[in-house]
């Protein structure tokens, strides 16, 4: 699947300027809350990724860098071996390139996605996996999260710890690490998918949030990524009460109607959300849990809703049957 080289480079040294003490800090800071020493780093060779195995080597016992070779573009395999060799480098302790097949399910961005992910997963070996996510991709996380409307989850953003997941630069600003770039005398690679119009997100990092910023006076990123913040923090609450009340609905295989019924109607959607979500439903938005409360709330004899969930020539359906919610998967489209 790739290729593990041991580095015997010492840590690169820093400069000590804004930027780099930024980072560093960012990644000291992350490390210290969760008594981490030794981590694997995904690695691109982009500037965000690049920036944090810089800090990371310094601020850390020891480095693994992975770097995931999607082979979607002419000479991407040279483009991992020079970002696993530039890791060595600076002193990581070993660096593996992951050759993988993206496939076309859900579109290139999403098969892209979940080939690096599962690459990583395996490649891992029990460490964390430090992403180099930046405030700014959180920024666009909650754009893309209120395009979609399916509630506050939706906006709360990317966690900075979601086992095995590590997001350390949430705070950092993409600028920031291309500085730390610029400082150290690394050279990023820049990967002109990040420019292309095609992709949704490009087209929000290079249109929408700047506009934003323009219209708005400045400030529009880091306030979005506040509100993530301050979101998530709301919806670890709202997730332990609704799964009090998933328990309390809970019959066999389906959900007390009833029950549902006269629970707040935040905690009843948060709840059938998770419990959905738990059945197999995929890519869940605001109309389909509409749709799922209806059945609860404005039962008028209506048919069952399809989640987003299922195989071959099923679907995953959730329906209302005798006072209960149920989730199935039923043939036919």
């Amino acid at each position: 699947m790739g290729r593990a080289d041991a580095g015997t480079a010492q840590p690169r040294r820093l400069p000590e300027t804004a930027a780099v003490l930024a980072v560093r800090h960012a990644v000291r800071a992350w490390a210290a809350a969760r008594a981490v020493s030794e981590v694997a780093v995904a690695l691109s060779g982009g500037a965000d990724s690049l920036a944090l195995t810089a800090a990371a080597v310094v601020e850390l016992d020891a480095v693994d860098a992975l770097v995931v070779d999607h082979g979607l573009q002419p000479g991407s395999d040279v483009v991992a071996a020079d970002a696993a060799a530039c890791a060595l480098a600076i002193g990581c302790r070993s660096a593996r390139v992951l050759a993988v097949e993206v496939g076309g399910a859900g579109g290139l961005e999403a098969a892209a996605r979940a080939a690096r992910y599962a690459a990583l997963t395996q490649a891992r070996a029990g460490l964390p996996v430090l992403l180099g996510h930046t405030l700014d991709d959180q920024a666009e996380t909650v754009l893309l999260g209120l395009a979609r409307g399916s509630g506050g989850r939706s906006i709360q953003g990317m966690a900075d710890w979601a086992e095995p997941w590590g997001r350390p630069l949430l705070g950092v600003r993409r600028t920031t690490t291309r500085q730390l770039c610029a400082d150290a005398g690394l050279i990023p690679h820049e990967d002109p998918h990040n420019q292309a119009p095609e992709f949704t997100r490009v087209r929000l990092r290079t249109e929408v949030l700047p506009l934003l910023e323009a219209v708005l006076g400045g400030g529009a990123a880091e306030a979005l990524a506040r509100t993530a913040a301050q979101l998530r923090e709301d919806g670890a609450v709202l997730d332990a009460l609704a799964g009090e009340l998933l328990d309390t609905a809970s019959d066999g295989d389906g959900l007390v109607i009833e029950t549902l019924a006269t629970a707040p109607p935040a905690l009843r959607r948060r709840a059938v959300r998770a419990w959905l979500l738990e059945g197999g439903a995929k890519a869940l938005t605001g109309k389909h849990l509409h749709a799922v409360d209806q059945l609860i709330t404005d039962w008028r004899g209506q048919g069952g809703v399809a989640v987003g969930g299922g195989t071959g020539g099923s679907r995953l359906v959730a329906a209302r049957e005798h006072g209960r919610l149920t989730l199935r998967l039923r043939s036919g489209r």
